[in-house]
């Protein structure tokens, strides 16, 4: 039983689980931080053409320019009489900068490489695909079986469109009547038409046509009679959902629910945690073994181990037996993650021939049902398996993750010992350049530390034997293994003067830090304390404070005085609170004074009262103003339990907010 569920209760993020029998299949997530361009049109021109790459460069008004390659030219972008055996044609002949063309995203940006672009466009609908400009294909999905070809070859012929393009029949059609495929195709082509009018009247670069958002793709692609449910926990993603199948695909709108529930939708589902394997490098297995992957700049490798997987009866068992539970995994992981390129896989070694064609098997079903075209090789004399996947789309941690601004993606640091010890080879070998007056080494304050003190002699050996200054500068906000060498030539010497070491680089390396992570800085102080007046007007927003009511004094009563005149304090006057004062930690418990039980005359009293009066700190504490007989508390009953409530004078917590 398939479900489809999507998430998008989180406006920075929209997921869309597929699973089947409660067991995750297929994942989709867009971000904000990430907007796909992958299927978008725009309306570009050329900026370079290099015919050593047999290839141009597009600007399409994106960061980096795309890459075209001559492949990839629409047949009307060339002359209708060109021979395409003839070596004598060049393509780059019959194009010029600063040309305009239509161009669609065939692959995201990846690393340090621009998207790839085509300008064979393709319209994508629910049963076909047009092709508006590229007469040559004409055709049927991959995946349909024999007999599924043949039934829909005679719907293509049957199908009326314009000369000059071209038509895909998806596998959604199967089983449809003709009139829904043609009513698809029509659709498509008064999209292309609308297309080429907003073409005309727009500057290059622009875009043209952005791609269905997340949701629609996926019921575009993924929603089947075999798919029971679609359910979606927001309101506004549910009516958007309904206005489209109900124009598209209106047999499956009672398949549409929506979620109103105060547990998580994944989490009734429990596919959190099924996610969470996406995002790391092992995944175990049921029988104890695991699988690593890794990612490098020319392929994935993807490593199998045993660990603990002890079911076996003997090793060559034990082997076949997680090398199949990992077949089934891999091709999983490649899904949720949407991997694409070229893999090897490391299985567990097997000696039986019978064994390896069994775990070749395992991988081709377990990815049958893969979207991408994948081909995929046998196991090798030495266990590998080799492995192509298309990809599809960015992978599934684009935008979710960024590199380590410590290690830098590399997974791993140089011992401290062995950086301090290069940065100094370093300087030893900087001070031949004669062109510096001085060299300037900005490093962490604890490689700083150990050159300054246990490698003081050699900096200062390397001083005297070159007559050059060496300048150890240490960076708060550095973390070994980064550190940054600078070499003076005598034309940058007045730049540094007349400042002090401390103040030349106070901000100068947070460059290895995400552009995020940076604090904003006001340029100018009048600029900063605008700011701050802003923040704190934000606060007090927030945190509204209370106005405190003023006391009326009330008067004196009896009791008070004649306390007063015993004390021998002076007429009462009123003085502000006093601040909170800590409470001081006592080392050792003075014994409390025992009471004499012999009478005494009140004349002793009085005396004892007026010398205590004279002394500095008096012993008898003055009762504060706003105490009265109300406050006292009542006489305490045996079946009574009195709360307690502690009074200060301090200001309310609502005037200074915690933050």
């Amino acid at each position: 039983m398939k479900k489809i569920l999507i998430n998008a209760k989180h406006p920075e993020e929209n997921r869309i689980a597929l699973i089947n029998n409660n067991q995750l299949s297929d994942l989709n997530i867009e971000s904000q931080s990430h907007i796909q361009k992958k299927g978008n049109i725009y309306k570009a021109h050329i900026t370079r053409i290099e015919p050593s790459l047999e290839a141009a460069f597009i600007d399409f008004g994106a960061e980096r320019h795309g890459f075209l390659p001559f492949r990839d030219i629409a047949p009307y972008l060339l002359p209708e009489n060109k021979n395409s055996g003839s070596t004598a044609f060049k393509v780059q002949d019959h194009l010029t900068e600063g040309q305009e063309l239509l161009v669609q995203v065939e692959k995201e940006e990846r690393g340090g490489k621009g998207a790839a672009l085509t300008t064979l466009l393709a319209l994508v609908g629910r049963y076909l695909i047009l092709m508006p400009n590229n007469p040559r294909v004409n055709g049927i999905s991959k995946r349909a079986s024999h007999k599924e070809r043949e039934a829909l070859q005679t719907v293509l012929q049957s199908l009326s469109f314009p000369e000059g393009m071209g038509v895909i029949i998806r596998t959604a059609s199967i089983n449809h009547a003709f009139e829904d495929l043609q009513d698809d195709l029509n659709l498509l082509l008064q999209l292309w038409k609308s297309i080429q009018e907003m073409s005309q009247s727009v500057p290059a670069p622009c875009l043209v046509l952005e791609e269905s958002n997340i949701v629609i793709r996926t019921l575009r692609d993924y929603l089947r009679s075999d798919v029971t449910q679609v359910i979606i926990d927001d309101m506004e993603t549910y009516e958007e959902t309904l206005k489209f199948i109900r124009y598209a695909m209106p047999n499956y709108e009672e398949n549409i629910q929506f979620y109103d529930d105060p547990i998580p939708l994944f989490a009734r589902y429990q596919v959190e945690q099924q996610i969470e394997t996406a995002y790391q490098r092992e995944v175990k297995l049921p029988s104890g073994g695991h699988i690593v992957i890794d990612r490098t700049e020319a392929m994935i490798t993807i490593d199998i181990n045993s660990a603990q997987a002890t079911d076996g009866v003997g090793i060559e068992e034990t082997a076949l037996q997680t090398n199949l539970e990992a077949a089934d995994e891999i091709a999983r992981q490649l899904r949720l993650r949407d991997l694409g390129g070229l893999f090897a896989i490391d299985f567990i070694d097997m000696v039986k021939k019978p064994n390896r064609a069994a775990v070749e098997n395992r991988m081709q079903q377990a990815l049958k049902n893969d979207r991408a075209q994948v081909q995929i090789g046998s196991i090798s004399h030495f266990g590998v398996m080799e492995m192509s996947r298309q990809r599809l789309s960015s992978p599934l941690d684009t935008g979710a993750i960024i590199s380590c601004p410590r290690c830098h993606g590399q997974g791993f640091i140089r011992g401290f010992q062995s950086i301090t010890l290069s940065i100094l080879r370093q300087l030893q070998e900087g001070v031949q350049n004669e062109r510096s007056i001085a060299i300037h080494a900005l490093v962490p304050v604890d490689v700083a530390t150990y050159l300054l003190n246990e490698k003081r002699s050699d900096i200062n050996a390397i001083e005297m034997r070159n007559n050059l200054r060496l300048w150890i500068i240490p960076q708060d906000n550095m973390q070994v293994p980064n550190y940054e060498i600078k070499y003076i030539k005598s034309t940058e010497q007045e730049k540094i003067k007349d400042n002090e070491s401390y103040t030349l680089y106070t901000q100068e390396n947070e460059s290895h830090l995400p552009p995020e992570w940076i604090p904003k800085t006001s340029e100018t102080p009048e600029a900063a304390l605008v700011e701050q007046q802003a923040l704190m007007d934000q606060q007090k927003k927030q945190h509204p404070t209370k106005k405190k009511t003023e006391k009326k004094q009330s008067p004196k009563p009896f009791w008070r005085r004649v306390l007063t005149f015993l004390a021998g304090r002076p007429h009462y006057q009123p003085s502000p609170s006093p601040a909170p004062r800590r409470r001081k930690k006592m080392t050792t418990k003075e014994p409390l004074p025992q009471k004499s039980s012999a009478p005494r005359s009140r004349k002793k009293i009085h005396a004892r009262n007026t010398d205590s009066a004279r002394k500095e700190k008096p012993t008898i504490r003055p009762l504060r103003e706003s105490i009265s007989l109300n406050d006292l508390p009542a006489k305490k009953k045996p079946s009574e339990k009195i709360a307690v409530h502690k009074k200060t004078d301090s200001v309310s917590d609502h005037d200074h907010p915690i933050h």
